[in-house]
């Protein structure tokens, strides 16, 4: 499997708008990305937006309230037994593993940590790749550890849409760099286009 690294291309474009679900991993330096991208997706996006950031164990944090109160979507954290919407952005609650269920239903699991985080990115990206399968565009952002990179790589080969940010352009560069030397990531973007992939109108799907 090869890996692109340069300008958004059709192929890029239309697999993005065909998608039904976005996947946000990060982790150390990705939080203010994450938070510039929960700013600007518009109220009607017509996909579930699914966030996994990793948090300090019994660390109380204001995450959800700020996104919350900044965001133009729907925004809230994962409950177990939730059903999954459209035009809303979850976020995965700490101390706990966020899954999809085949049934379009949330749950969480209390399992042990992986890769000394919970919620793991690896976790949730497996799962929602055995249910939604090429239905997926998801990214991987700056982190210190090497979660996610698994998950990638299985969405991957699922179909799914698969990004990581350009390491040169990440504050940490373990995370994306990991699942670009597994071949996890389809493309290397730098935050910018990701952000412009993620802002791309409906009316250039056929262009």
């Amino acid at each position: 499997m090869s890996t692109k690294k340069l300008a958004l291309d059709a192929h890029i474009k239309q697999q993005w708008l065909s998608s039904q679900i976005l996947l946000l991993g990060g982790s150390a330096g990705s939080f203010k990305l994450l938070f510039k991208l929960v700013k600007v997706l518009p109220e009607s996006f017509d996909k579930t937006v699914i966030i996994i950031i990793h948090r300090k164990k019994n660390f109380y944090s204001e995450i959800e309230k700020l996104f919350a109160e900044n965001s133009r979507m729907s925004l809230r954290e994962i409950s177990d037994k939730e059903p999954i919407q459209a035009n809303t952005i979850y976020i995965a609650p700490a101390n706990y593993h966020s899954l999809v269920e085949k049934d379009g239903f949330f749950s969480l699991d209390v399992s042990e940590a992986v890769w000394y985080s919970k919620p793991s990115i690896d976790v949730t990206f497996e799962s929602v790749a055995e249910v939604y399968r090429d239905s997926v565009t998801a990214i991987l952002f700056s982190g210190a550890n090497q979660d996610g990179a698994e998950g990638l790589l299985k969405l991957r080969r699922s179909g799914a849409l698969t990004i990581a940010q350009d390491p040169a352009d990440a504050e940490m560069t373990e995370m994306p760099q990991a699942a670009i030397d597994m071949h996890a990531a389809e493309y290397v973007l730098s935050f910018e286009d990701i952000f412009e992939l993620l802002q791309t109108p409906p009316d250039t799907q056929h262009n």
